[in-house]
């Protein structure tokens, strides 16, 4: 667990970049980062994650000027998920996989909340990439199916394709093909991870739809993302799917 922290707190300045630069259509890979007030390139020794925000105090070593703490929080975050994926998942080559893809759920939180969107520059390149890795993980048989993620995607994603072609205002494509990255990641671990995944998401973008018309105002035709509530169904299937779906069985018994 210690060691998937660690490379949550490297991932999860990834995730920062991420966040900051895909919406504004940027690269990802350069140039390096730079500090958003007197726009100095960051040096690698003030750029290792959350120690040296704490050691130079949250300012930036040129211009003094104040880091936003959400840089330092969204990496301890991306930890916190990793450790988790190491914790409740097994083996340890889907868990490998499972830790990288929490990652990507929270810089789809963040971007969706603050942007409004699911960008396609993240969404395309990771169904790519998880796909691979599920289907070497198959083949090499380290506890992932591909068939099982292939059908997870369908079953998830299909419904909210047809929801999106039916009702576009409610529901846009950037959240169906997330849930197809959903679908597919949760699914090579078991549909019973995509069916808690599916219920967590839709219940909670309802019920938070509820809470936001009631406490902040917002009327019908407003949009609210539903990213973020699909990230996190997806987050709590992860970590929690097994013991839910024995809870709901139990329930019925």
């Amino acid at each position: 667990m210690i060691a998937f922290g660690l490379f949550g707190l490297l991932f999860g300045s990834f995730v920062t970049v991420l966040v900051h630069r895909l919406p504004r259509k940027e690269s990802v890979v350069g140039p390096r980062s730079q500090c958003p007030h007197c726009g100095i390139l960051i040096r690698a020794v003030d750029n290792v994650p959350l120690v040296s925000y704490l050691l130079l105090r949250g300012r930036c070593r040129n211009c003094g000027e104040r880091i936003s703490p959400e840089y330092p929080i969204t990496e301890v975050a991306t930890a916190l998920l990793f450790a988790g994926a190491a914790w409740a998942i097994r083996p340890l080559y889907a868990a490998a996989i499972v830790a990288p893809f929490l990652g990507v759920m929270l810089a789809v939180a963040l971007i969706d909340v603050r942007w409004r969107i699911v960008p396609n520059r993240l969404t395309y390149p990771a169904l790519l990439v998880f796909l691979v890795v599920i289907v070497a993980g198959h083949i090499a048989g380290e506890g992932v199916d591909a068939v099982r993620g292939l059908l997870g995607l369908a079953l998830y994603a299909g419904p909210l394709f047809v929801l999106a072609l039916a009702l576009p205002a409610g529901m846009g494509m950037g959240d169906v093909k997330l849930a197809a990255l959903i679908g597919l990641v949760l699914g090579s671990l078991g549909l019973a991870y995509v069916a808690v995944a599916a219920f967590a998401g839709v219940i909670g973008g309802g019920v938070g739809a509820v809470l936001a018309m009631a406490a902040m105002g917002y009327g019908r035709k407003q949009h609210i993302p539903f990213g973020p509530f699909l990230a996190a169904g997806a987050v709590v299937a992860a970590l929690a799917a097994p013991q839910i779906a024995r809870l709901y069985l139990s329930l019925l018994g």
